[in-house]
């Protein structure tokens, strides 16, 4: 039984962790710990193939492809901040190492040596500019990604999972489309199996929520995959398998960086940095979104960075994370950054021991999960939200999907932050400027929107124009806001007195404090003059740092409405408008000539 000093040691040595490692080292329990060890053990199974596939696409030995999905995935589960991103080699990052590489590979004469130098080089320098952004803190431009970009990439990273997950249960190969899978002929073992393994893991998931139900799916596939392949097949069609894979631990030595390359590999180094750490981040926050945990984008950076500078050392390719593998790991269960580091852990335990075993994973097998995550990641009622309060958002999200699905991840992400980006800038450079007035009598009565007249509105006063300011005016919005003034000085010229409320206006910048100057001149050539109510410490100061406020003169600020309106209605309304006038919106209009004897109210 645990002695008050035990318990004491333990909660010392989790304070201290965490101070290093994260919150998350406190809430660790032996019911987390296992959760988080079965599915680090199914991650390493699903990055077996991808891992010796995106090698292929890079051009370097498989046994580089494993090994990249060792130590940079242990450095960025506990280095970084997302607690469920699996780090390792991906399609967009091998696709463009090897795209990269290729010119200089050829003129080494395609030495496949070279081309793994090279790739050893490049990632040193990603994982160092990685480390600069996070130390210069520029990791936070991920905040920049809109929730409707997250699900619109969502949507469209779900259809290419199940895109080429299909091509498994086909029957074809690691990376085989679907496509190619029918042209080579439907295999029928494939089939059964990945029927199987489907059924298996909605089973258990109904009976079992909380349990490893995808690994114990995967462990029946295993299982069919040996009988089929025992009874010499299944309708003359075998199940493709995994096969033995090779070493996944090349050691550590000095990374190779020919100085005479360093010009040409700096450019590639850059477009790889923004590749993965793009990626990566978008990653992270999608699953932070559905798990509820926080993410520091710039400690995520970090630990990418210090993942892939550490993996340079222990001869791997660029890293990042994996769309494949953290999703089902999320889907698995697991909680704290122990299932990432255990994923690398299981993967040398698997390779070194449990070749034989691995050589009989079905690959429609793991296509057949992988269509698992693809359904649950498409999130509904997110885009039924989405189009019934914010069309436009709908129209981003839309865009972002489609961009997932026809260009490079990379790209569409960054297509849909400048989608987002647009959209933001077109609003906040159209602020709201509201007309306002009353909807009835007595002292104490707020304003009210009269723009569209609704009904009980009371008339405006012909002399003094209520205007309430809701926005920033920056240099974006000034030609929003001149025209709308323009506008209430053309269509009301005998209103030549406003007072705005700018209580909402944010904030302001030079050419907002022109426009307002400008303003300020129109209304007193035409005999009126500009007011302001209650505006912003900020606007106060922009004010007196170009001089506005002294043009303007403090006798046109209020801090409040009643003073504001006493001052203007008795001061400086025209007498001889007043005289003829018979709306009396104001209180104040009672002591103003041509009142009635009897104040109005």
């Amino acid at each position: 039984m645990p002695t008050p000093r035990a318990d004491a040691a333990r909660a010392l040595l989790a304070i201290t962790l965490g101070s290093w490692l994260g919150p998350w080292v406190q809430e660790l329990t032996p019911r987390t710990l296992r959760t988080d060890l079965l599915a680090g053990l199914l991650g390493a199974v699903l990055v077996l193939p991808q891992a010796i596939a995106f090698a292929a696409l890079v051009g370097v030995p498989p046994a580089m492809g494993l090994a990249t999905a060792v130590l940079p995935c242990l450095v960025a589960a506990l280095a970084g901040s997302s607690r469920l991103v699996l780090s390792g080699p991906t399609n967009a990052t091998s696709l463009a190492l090897g795209a990269m590489l290729l010119p200089l590979a050829s003129g080494a004469g395609g030495d496949p040596a070279r081309t793994a130098a090279l790739a050893v080089g490049l990632t040193l320098l990603v994982g160092l500019m990685q480390l600069l952004l996070a130390v210069t803190r520029l990791g936070a431009v991920a905040n920049f990604i809109s929730p409707s970009v997250m699900l619109g990439f969502t949507g469209g990273a779900a259809l290419l999972i199940a895109w080429s997950a299909l091509g498994q249960v086909l029957g074809g190969s690691g990376r085989a489309t679907p496509l190619q899978a029918l042209q080579a002929g439907v295999s029928p073992a494939a089939l059964a199996v990945a029927g199987a393994t489907l059924a298996t893991a909605l089973l258990m998931r109904r009976l079992w929520r909380r349990g490893p139900h995808v690994l114990l799916a995967l462990l029946l596939a295993i299982g069919a995959t040996w009988l089929i392949e025992r009874q010499g097949g299944l309708a003359g069609s075998r199940v493709a398998r995994l096969g033995t894979p090779p070493a996944a631990w090349l050691g550590l030595h000095w990374p190779p960086l020919d100085p005479a390359l360093l010009a040409q590999l700096l450019p590639m180094a850059l477009a790889l940095t923004i590749i993965a750490l793009g990626q990566s981040i978008s990653i992270a926050k999608l699953l932070a979104a559905r798990s509820g945990h926080p993410l520091d984008a710039n400690r995520e950076c970090f630990g990418q960075g210090l993942a892939n500078t550490v993996g340079a050392f222990a001869g791997c390719f660029v890293a990042c994370g994996s769309l494949n593998r953290s999703l089902p790991n999320l889907e698995a269960g697991a909680r704290t950054p122990l299932a990432g580091a255990s994923a690398a852990l299981w993967l040398l335990a698997l390779v070194a021991l449990g070749a034989p075993l691995l050589a009989w994973v079905p690959l429609a097998g793991v296509g057949a999960l992988l269509l698992l995550v693809a359904a649950a990641l498409v999130d509904r009622s997110a885009w039924r939200r989405l189009w019934r309060l914010d069309r436009r958002e709908f129209g981003i999200a839309a865009a972002t999907l489609v961009a997932t699905l026809t260009l490079r991840l990379e790209i569409a992400i960054l297509a849909g932050v400048m989608l987002s980006l647009v959209a933001w800038l077109y609003r906040s450079a159209r602020p709201a400027l509201r007309t306002m007035g009353f909807d009835r009598p007595g002292v104490e009565r707020p304003f009210v929107i009269v723009d569209d007249h609704p009904p009980g509105a009371r008339p405006e006063c012909p002399q003094l124009k209520l205007l309430r300011m809701e926005g920033s005016v920056w240099f974006g919005a000034v030609p929003h806001v001149a025209e709308h003034l323009r506008a209430l000085r053309r269509e009301q010229p005998e209103q030549r007195h406003l007072l705005v409320m700018a209580k909402s206006m944010n904030a302001i910048d030079l050419a907002g404090a022109d426009l307002w100057d400008d303003e300020r001149i129109r209304r007193r050539e035409a005999h009126g003059d500009l007011y302001f109510h209650r505006p912003r410490p900020q606007v106060i100061t922009m004010w007196r740092r170009t001089g506005f406020d002294e043009r303007l003169g403090v006798g046109n600020v209020f801090a409040d409405k009643h003073s504001a309106l006493r001052h203007i209605v008795l001061k400086r309304l025209d007498d001889a408008v007043c005289a003829q006038c018979t709306v009396r919106l104001f209180d104040e209009c009672g002591q103003r000539p041509g009142a009635p004897l009897a104040p109005m109210i």
